[in-house]
């Protein structure tokens, strides 16, 4: 569903991209770690130049201050052509102006490093309203369940439901959602029933 409609405060939206005809937009590392940086700094009031901060690594810019935060990052997942973002806006054009800034930095950088023009994403990012509960409990599992080897991906924040302690997860403020997990081990559990649901979904399908 396209962004057509003005975004409501308070309220979670699914918002989720990929690249123009499909490419690529996450090729090495180097990639991933550039925007789960802009993921971070994105989320501000204060406007940040990571090309003031050349040969930072990722922790050095997960530690930048960057004013207040325009949206909650519930949950997130990039794969190698498209990234799937769980959001919630805490002000009028929250959602908006973080994606532009995220977006607009991030093909910056890829057009510069890969030394070619033009737009790197289908358009204007896409969102859909998530109003119920049964629907964002399962969208969190959507969203981490995208690579195939999830438990072990370390660019969604699928470990930091695990509580896994690493920088990443000053990107997150998952007291945006409900409590629907009381422990890791309750996630893990939830994922593996929707993964064995998806696969034996597959294995019928004619």
């Amino acid at each position: 569903m396209g962004d057509r409609v003005p975004l409501i405060s308070e309220e979670i939206y699914h918002v989720y991209n990929r690249g123009t005809d499909k490419r690529k937009i996450f090729s090495n590392n180097k990639d991933y770690e550039r925007f789960l940086a802009l993921l971070y700094l994105s989320n501000g009031t204060s406007a940040v130049h990571i090309s003031n901060h050349q040969g930072s690594t990722l922790m050095d810019l997960l530690g930048l201050e960057k004013g207040n935060r325009l949206v909650d990052i519930g949950a997130y997942c990039l794969m190698p052509n498209h990234f799937h973002l769980l959001l919630r806006q805490r002000s009028e054009n929250g959602i908006s102006k973080f994606m532009q800034k995220l977006t607009t930095g991030y093909t910056m950088y890829f057009n510069t490093r890969y030394e070619r023009n033009g737009t790197l994403f289908q358009g204007k990012f896409k969102s859909s309203h998530v109003a119920e509960d049964r629907y964002l409990k399962y969208l969190i599992s959507y969203i981490h369940l995208n690579p195939k080897n999830y438990n072990v991906h370390q660019y969604s924040s699928y470990l930091d439901f695990m509580d896994q302690k690493r920088p990443e997860c000053k990107i997150l403020n998952k007291e945006c959602l409900p409590l629907y997990f009381t422990s890791p081990g309750d996630f893990a559990a939830e994922l593996k029933d929707w993964a064995s649901y998806r696969n034996e979904f597959i294995k019928v399908r004619p």
